[in-house]
């Protein structure tokens, strides 16, 4: 191939890699707000934990051999984000605002507000096995974990949510 027609093609290459990573965004960015306003517990936080995960995302530009695996990655990396965000100093040191959460009866309110008083380790749990609906042995994965520590953070978890519940309702 001549250096007329590498460079030509140049572009097509270019532009095809912002349209790879605008379609993998648009598949996701749903799911990948709704893990991170889980685990993060307000939506200000999960909007700048998804922003940080678009950014690596197009930052590593990494290829992808299946939507899981897409999926998988991107759950990851918001999960880590997460996680990092939990050991600034800022996030020590704040304390969120349920009030702004959407719930269509007092029950979902009472819900959402359980179990973003759960701890980290349990909200993310509980929204990858609830809300995405991944497995235990999928959220060991996710997450570095023993599948006996997912499957005993869901226990607890749920334990916890029943007691803040029924005690609601007393």
């Amino acid at each position: 191939m001549n250096q007329v027609s590498q460079h030509l093609s140049m572009p097509t290459e270019i532009q095809s890699e912002p349209n790879r990573i605008e379609d993998i965004i648009t598949r996701n960015e749903n799911r990948i707000f709704r893990a991170a306003l889980a685990i993060m517990g307000n939506k200000a936080d999960a909007e700048d934990i998804i922003q940080d995960v678009f950014v690596k995302l197009i930052d590593k530009k990494p290829r992808f051999e299946s939507s899981e695996h897409e999926t998988a990655w991107l759950v990851r990396v918001t999960v880590n984000q997460c996680k990092s965000h939990f050991r600034s100093y800022w996030q020590k040191n704040t304390v969120p605002l349920l009030d702004t959460y959407p719930a269509r009866s007092e029950e979902q309110h009472d819900l959402i507000y359980a179990v973003t008083a759960l701890a980290p380790k349990y909200r993310t749990v509980i929204h990858l096995f609830y809300y995405e609906g991944y497995a235990t042995k999928e959220i060991a994965e996710i997450t570095k974990q023993k599948e006996s520590t997912v499957r005993e953070q869901l226990t607890r978890a749920r334990r916890l949510l029943k007691i803040t519940l029924e005690g609601d309702q007393s």
